[in-house]
């Protein structure tokens, strides 16, 4: 072959890869085909035997990349450049103006400009680019990590290989949501159901299992697509200040974007759109649950910066919460980690809320029996954002209903089901005998607010409790001559081995009130944990004082078996019900917890395994905010509410969750909702998010 022949059919080659490029961007990008689908098919298999024929002529953005690879052997984890960030929600438009009002508090009060965009309701991706050529995609993980899925990115249609520039930046980070269109999402069902494979229940759930296939060739299949909204780390080149304008970049290097982006003025800018897309979103063929406004110029951006995980110059208004009628089929009995029963609805799939829903929780067997709800009813499911979907109420009786029926014995484990009478929860007895309970006592163990063991999610434990790993919270100290074994395990490795187990061991120091909190003691939470550390100052006290209880309980019951005032006397006298919000019953449930004997075995090994905390100190003078109680809710800007209540209980103050005539403060952030309006009937003061930062700079501006 000469020299001119290999240069012809290099030209050919490029010649054909450029023109697959521009057509396949009139069809997926434009919706405005240039040729038949015969005639694209006919060009794209001569570039395949070209390069088949001359392997060293197939580029990374070549068109015929796009047909998958062959599977591979997992996920590699990749940090992304800069973190893939949260958004802040907005459930109405009063959440919707705080967000303006503090946005323009950083710029004098001045009205300010927003791009607004619709909210995709699919999966997200973040898109590396290097001197224009796609080299590599990642799922958004965690937001700092996530998966590598560069073949599967390579394969959607309206995704460029290589960015439309002869002058593109060195290195760039895009970000956008993978998503599948309703018109098409019916008809990859019906293909998979021809095919005999499993269906999908949504645009949403197809789109990220079609992202996530270990074939890609099979992603190349799906029909997803690319839809741009922002814009990462960029090196060598000068993005414009104006996101509405960088989302004109976007689309000029052959991104797909909404054609809804709209740069609006003010907050009535805002809902105006945020109404005209409401009313659009049942007729649009991608799925959206919600809008985001970001602020459109630069220098306000980085005057507002970020707070925790999400940018304080963007938020998302979400569409409201949504309800639906369906049928439920049954009802499922889950076992919590204190042994409550939750009766769970088993729906026919129906979609709400933005999702399917398939499951949804009936509460308890008072709800069941006040909304008189029976299998086979046709009723009314809710969901909200992302709290867990609730049959709400009966919709219709249906034709061959029947009643919802507690258990007599404990699904998991078969032991006695127990009601007592004026609780609304039954529980199984069976304690951590139970593989239900002993599983989520576990989780709730090593959760964050407890020992806070990173690296023993939930996963991880209900698979160890499963193996025999895991039978107590002791268990997870001992889990070092298993190494070898943990090693092998799938999904593990020698550094993420080491890793747990030296969250273990850092574990084993902690505080008191973290350590009685981890025990998980029915009704006992952080801020009971945290009086009972202060007032007992060690475990040995509290302990003895629970057993000191249950004497004077049983001295009580002879000494007065028909006075219930005077044995009330001698129960309050002192102990445990000293404690601030420990009644009769909680201090029962305390002192039962220190007397059962498994309690007690496992709390030693504990101490054996070497869980310590330092003493506490309970001669401190008293703290300014001492005797105060708190009440925190909504969210804040300038720290968490976990932050908020630290800080707060650090200068003597009692945080609790509910509000009372006892309650002396609450402090309303955004969304602050049914206790903010039980604070003010209540005639409690509230504090905005101001207010309290002056006070934990000065706790004598207390008002």
């Amino acid at each position: 072959m000469s020299n001119q022949t290999s240069a012809d059919i290099r030209a050919r080659a490029t010649e054909l890869a450029r023109a697959l490029t521009e057509h396949s961007r009139a069809y997926y990008v434009d919706d405005a085909p240039t040729i038949a689908d015969a005639e694209y098919d006919r060009l794209l298999r001569e570039l395949e035997q070209i390069e088949s024929d001359h392997p060293g002529l197939v580029t990374p953005d070549s068109p015929t990349q796009r047909v998958g690879a062959p599977p591979a052997d997992g996920f590699a984890a990749v940090d992304h450049a800069t973190p893939m960030l949260s958004l802040t929600n907005a459930f109405d438009n009063h959440e919707l103006a705080e967000f303006d009002r503090r946005a323009r508090a950083a710029v004098n009060g001045s009205a300010l400009a927003y791009c607004a965009e619709p909210k995709f309701d699919g999966t997200a991706l973040n898109i590396r680019y290097e001197n224009g050529l796609l080299v590599r995609a990642t799922t958004r993980g965690d937001g700092a990590t996530g998966e590598d899925i560069t073949l599967n990115a390579r394969t959607i249609r309206n995704l460029p290989l290589r960015l439309m520039s002869d002058n593109p930046p060195a290195f760039i980070e895009i970000r956008g949501e993978v998503v599948l269109a309703r018109s098409k999402f019916e008809a990859l069902n019906e293909r998979l159901r021809a095919e005999g494979h499993k269906t999908f229940v949504n645009p949403r759930n197809a789109a990220a299992g079609s992202l996530r296939q270990l074939d890609s060739k099979i992603t190349a299949t799906r029909p997803l697509a690319f839809m741009g909204y922002g814009i990462g780390r960029v090196e060598g080149f000068e993005l414009p200040d104006s996101l509405f304008d960088q989302l004109q970049q976007l689309a000029a290097w052959g991104f797909s974007i909404s054609e809804y982006v709209q740069r609006v003025e003010g907050l009535d800018g805002c809902i105006a759109y945020y109404n005209a897309m409401a009313e659009r979103r049942a007729g649009l063929d991608i799925e959206i649950d919600g809008c985001v406004f970001k602020v459109d110029d630069g220098a306000t951006r980085s005057e507002l910066g970020f707070v925790a995980r999400a940018p304080r110059w963007a938020i998302a208004r979400k569409f409201p919460a949504e309800e639906a009628t369906t049928i439920l089929n049954e009802v499922d009995f889950q076992v919590g980690r204190t042994g409550a029963l939750t009766p769970v609805a088993k729906l026919e799939p129906v979609f709400v809320g933005g999702v399917t829903v398939s499951n949804a929780t009936l509460h308890n067997m008072d709800e069941i029996e006040r909304k008189d709800i029976r299998i086979g009813d046709i009723v009314t499911v809710r969901r909200a954002g992302d709290v867990i979907p609730e049959v709400k109420a009966l919709y219709r009786r249906g034709e061959h209903s029947r009643p919802i029926e507690l258990p007599g014995s404990c699904p998991v484990c078969g032991s006695a089901i127990e009601r007592v009478q004026g609780e609304a929860v039954a529980r199984c007895t069976g304690g951590l005998v139970c593989a239900a309970q002993r599983r989520e006592a576990l989780k709730h163990f090593a959760s964050r607010r407890a020992l806070d063991i990173e690296g023993l999610g939930d996963r991880q434990i209900e698979a160890f409790v499963d193996e025999g790993l895991l039978a107590t919270p002791a268990d997870i100290f001992a889990l070092e001559p298993h190494r070898e074994a943990l090693v092998e395990r799938e999904g593990y490795g020698e550094k993420s081995v080491t890793n747990l187990l030296a969250s273990i061991e850092a574990s084993k120091q902690t505080t008191l009130e973290r350590f009685i909190f981890a025990l998980g003691i029915r009704e006992v939470g952080e801020t009971m944990a945290r009086d009972l550390a202060r007032h007992f100052g060690s475990l040995e006290a509290l302990q003895a004082e629970a057993g000191a209880y249950l004497r004077r309980q049983q001295e009580a019951h002879y000494a007065h078996p028909d006075n219930r005032a005077a044995r009330e006397r001698l129960m309050t006298a002192e102990g445990l019900q000293a404690v601030p919000g420990v009644g009769s019953r909680v201090a029962s449930l305390i002192a039962d917890f220190f007397a059962e004997p498994r309690n007690i075995q496992v709390i030693e090994a504990l101490v054996q395994a070497g869980v310590r905390w330092p003493t506490v100190d309970m001669d401190d003078a008293p703290q300014p905010l001492s005797g105060k109680t708190f009440v925190l809710t909504g969210s804040m800007e300038s720290l968490t509410r976990d932050d908020a209540g630290e800080r707060l209980e650090a200068l003597g103050a009692r945080v609790t969750s509910s509000v009372s005539r006892k309650t002396d403060y609450v402090v309303a952030g955004a969304r602050a909702g049914s206790k903010r309006e039980k604070a003010e009937k209540l005639g409690v003061s509230i504090l905005d998010e101001s207010a309290l930062l002056a006070l934990l700079n000065d706790p004598n501006t207390l008002p």
